[in-house]
């Protein structure tokens, strides 16, 4: 190659196709995609606003739970109203700062949303293997310093891919076959070696949401050591109960994750079709069932969630428009 060839040009703007081969299902993918989307972003920002405004729920794990609920607020944000303008409006166009943009928030949500799991297990294991010490271990300096490693932890981690991606030279097609932008599909239109690229955009995420994963499981096996440990049946369903919904959530975010990831480094006898409705779904699914698991499973967050309606409910009828 020439060295005139090799000088960087970024394409004014990609085209997204959306889901290759199912361009005429568009609208009808579009419909259930729009309501998990529409109810992804209500039930994060009602379980945020209740977290707010309950008094009774300004604890560690609350608000790690509403760390959680905005993080699936931007990760869906960040991807599905693109996607349905490329589906209703046929706007596929997507400048290239744009995409990059794109890829910086998406990757960056999924790391940052393990970190915040792994935060949550943490909680959870000081308030049942150490309850005694849990007001001292996890003061609001503490847990304002762990969201805020959670934080610089993400941002270190994806900052990087911007420079990978910018130093990348463009010079063939600009057509992207997904819905968004993300790392290694943007990476392959290049007309450069992209080693660097794949293997950090591969194994550094993984390596470290790898080390959450294991960190959690060896919290939670200390802490159902310690439930089983307990002398009353009653104290037993009481610990595993305040767990459970915390731990549906981990499976919820950790197995499609994990599988849409393994199918699509080592799945190629997979349509690609297949894979990108898998990524669409990954996006959309677990931000929607989260607030629900917690609504259904927390005690405390049905009783906001229940005062929270009540209050609305008496403004309106106590206003003159009411």
């Amino acid at each position: 190659m020439s060295p005139t060839n090799l000088t960087i040009f970024h394409p004014a703007v990609f085209v997204l196709l959306g889901i290759p081969g199912l361009q005429a299902y568009h609208i009808w993918l579009s419909i259930p995609l729009c309501l998990m989307y529409i109810m992804a972003v209500l039930g994060n920002s009602i379980l945020i606003m209740v977290v707010i405004t309950e008094r009774n729920l300004h604890e560690p794990m609350y608000f790690f739970l509403s760390m959680l609920a905005f993080t699936d607020i931007l990760l869906s944000t960040t991807t599905v109203p693109k996607a349905l303008a490329i589906f209703w409006l046929h706007a596929h166009d997507i400048s290239f700062d744009a995409c990059v943009t794109q890829v910086f928030f998406v990757h960056v949500m999924f790391v940052g949303e393990s970190a915040i799991l792994l935060a949550m297990a943490f909680d959870r294991f000081v308030a049942i293997c150490i309850p005694l010490r849990y007001t001292t271990v996890l003061t609001r300096p503490v847990v304002r310093r762990i969201a805020l490693a959670i934080v610089i932890r993400s941002f270190c981690i994806i900052f990087p891919v911007i420079f990978l991606l910018k130093r990348l030279p463009f010079c063939r097609t600009n057509i992207i076959p997904h819905s968004y932008c993300e790392h290694i599909g943007v990476a392959r239109l290049a007309c450069a070696d992209i080693t660097i690229n794949i293997w950090y955009g591969f194994s550094v995420p993984i390596v470290m949401v790898i080390l959450d994963v294991i960190l959690i499981t060896v919290s939670y096996s200390r802490i159902l050591q310690a439930v089983f440990r307990l002398p009353s049946q009653d104290a037993q369903h009481k610990a595993l109960s305040t767990c459970g919904s915390h731990l549906c959530v981990i499976l919820m975010f950790y197995v499609p994750s994990f599988f849409t990831l393994l199918t699509h480094r080592f799945g190629h006898n997979i349509p690609q079709h297949v894979h990108i409705l898998l990524a669409n779904l990954y996006v959309v699914v677990p931000p929607m069932l989260n607030p629900l698991v917690y609504g259904v499973k927390t005690k405390q967050i049905r009783e906001g969630i229940a005062r929270w309606f009540l209050n609305i409910k008496n403004w309106c009828c106590a206003s003159p428009l009411g």
